[in-house]
Order: structure tokens, then C-alpha cells, then sequence
């Protein structure tokens, strides 16, 4: 039992002692591409999914008051992980690091190096997924962040069409119909994005990223108590609550991608 105990003190202290120089790392990621304007009110922060669409977005960005953050992969899944293997995750790090307020009980809102937090990921199941995997971090340990209106989604178009030299974009199918019967469809081009790594950094800019244009989604915690029972249920270790949920509501699926 002594050896036992002395094994969890020793555990403990090690944990204790990785997640304390991981919130007082004050080193910026190295592949963060930050912005020159100092003022965090002015400052945009975008978590983009991968290198490709990093790339495109360090391109398009107006680097006076947009920094980009590429995440490479899906995060880890915060819902069924300890603290101490969530620290100890590359990408969470850089995200913390970035955003300069540390987290949970040494959370401080004022060190926010940007008032907005943009996640900005493909037009697709994965893509969705990974905005999930981020929105589960932040709600868990950042959600200071959510209800000082500082975190949004960007909407990135799903089309391009050509149509007698000029370019149209749509945000889903619905869209691309309208765009359609509104010019014609005879001699209609059609592109459908499979990522943001294919749009050209002046597509990019123009259809996601300039705030003349753009369109975001401000992420809100309109009623805490539910939003952590679905966090629970969707992004927790147990199972049958998931399948539940899952079971209830398959028949209001409209967008499924298989």
C-alpha cells in the first residue's frame, strides 16, 4: 500500500508539474503566423485544419490584424482525456499558447492576444468533426472565451460556379440551386471544393476571410446546463448514452455524407 501511494504522489506531482510549464510557456508556436497590430480587440485568430489550408491562409490573410494557426490532424478528443495527456498534445498546446489566457482555474480573459477566435476547417464531415473536436476544448476549458462572444465558425463556400465570365459561390446545395436558376444552368461550370487547400488564396480571401464578404458564425452557450449534457453525450468515454441519442434523432438527419 505504501509502495501504491507513493507510485500516485509521484504520478501526481509529475502531472502537476507538465501542466504547470505547459500554461506558463509564453513561447508562441513556431508555426503560427501572427498578425503586426498588437491591439487584441483589433486581432483575428484563425485555427485552420492543415498545412494546405494554412498555406493558402498565410497567403490571403491581411497580416496586420489576422494570424493563421494551422492544426495538423483531429485534436484530441478532450471529453475522454485526462488533463495531463491533453497538455501533453501538440496541437492543444499551440492552441493555449496562442491565445495567451492559459485555462480552467488560471484562465485570464484579459491576456486574450485576440478578440477573435475563428475556426475555420473544411466544408465536410471531417471537417466538421474537427470544428467539433475544437468547440469541445473551448467549451471545457476555455469557455470564458464562448461567453465573452470572443469564438467563431467561418463559413467557407462548398461551390464555385462559372457562368459567363463571372464566378458565383455557394454555401450549400440549396445555394447552389438558387445561384443556378438564377443565371442558368446551360453553360454553367461547377466546382465543388473538397477543402480549403483548393481555393486559391485570392478565393479564399474573398468568399471566407475578408470581413467585407465573409460570413461568421458567432458561437454562443445559450443554456449552459444543456450544452454540457450534449458535450457529455456526444463526446464522452460512454457509449450507450451516444447510441441513445444517435437512435432518437437518425430520422432528422438531412445532410448525410457517407
Amino acid at each position: 500500500m505504501q509502495a501504491a501511494l507513493a507510485r500516485a504522489a509521484a504520478r501526481k506531482a509529475r502531472d502537476l508539474t507538465r501542466r504547470k510549464s505547459v500554461l506558463e510557456n509564453t513561447t508562441l508556436p513556431g508555426k503560427l503566423a501572427d498578425c503586426s497590430i498588437k491591439d487584441p480587440a483589433a486581432c483575428e485568430l484563425y485555427l485552420v485544419e492543415g498545412d494546405s489550408a494554412g498555406g493558402s491562409a498565410k497567403q490571403a490573410r491581411d497580416r496586420s490584424f489576422q494570424a493563421i494557426l494551422p492544426l495538423r490532424g483531429k485534436i484530441i478528443n478532450v471529453e475522454k482525456a485526462r488533463i495531463n495527456k491533453m497538455l501533453s498534445n501538440t496541437e492543444i498546446q499551440a492552441i493555449i499558447t496562442a491565445i495567451g489566457t492559459s485555462l480552467a482555474d488560471e484562465f485570464d480573459l484579459a491576456g486574450a492576444r485576440y478578440h477573435k477566435i475563428i475556426i475555420m476547417t473544411d466544408a465536410d464531415v471531417d471537417g466538421a468533426h474537427i470544428r467539433t473536436l475544437i468547440l469541445t476544448f473551448l467549451f471545457r476549458n476555455m469557455v470564458e472565451l464562448i461567453e465573452a462572444g470572443y469564438v467563431y465558425v467561418a463559413q467557407p463556400p462548398l461551390y464555385r460556379i462559372s457562368h459567363k465570365r463571372q464566378e458565383y459561390y455557394a454555401f450549400n446545395d440549396q445555394q447552389l440551386e438558387q445561384v443556378l436558376d438564377r443565371v442558368g444552368r446551360n453553360g454553367a461550370s461547377i466546382q465543388r471544393f473538397k477543402g480549403l487547400g483548393e481555393m486559391n488564396p485570392e478565393q479564399l480571401w474573398e468568399t471566407t476571410m475578408n470581413p467585407n464578404t465573409r460570413t461568421l458564425l458567432q458561437v454562443t452557450v445559450d443554456d449552459a446546463t444543456i450544452a454540457d449534457e450534449i458535450f457529455t453525450t456526444l463526446m464522452g468515454d460512454k457509449v450507450e448514452p451516444r447510441r441513445e441519442f444517435i437512435e432518437a434523432n437518425a430520422r432528422y438527419v438531412r445532410n448525410l455524407d457517407v
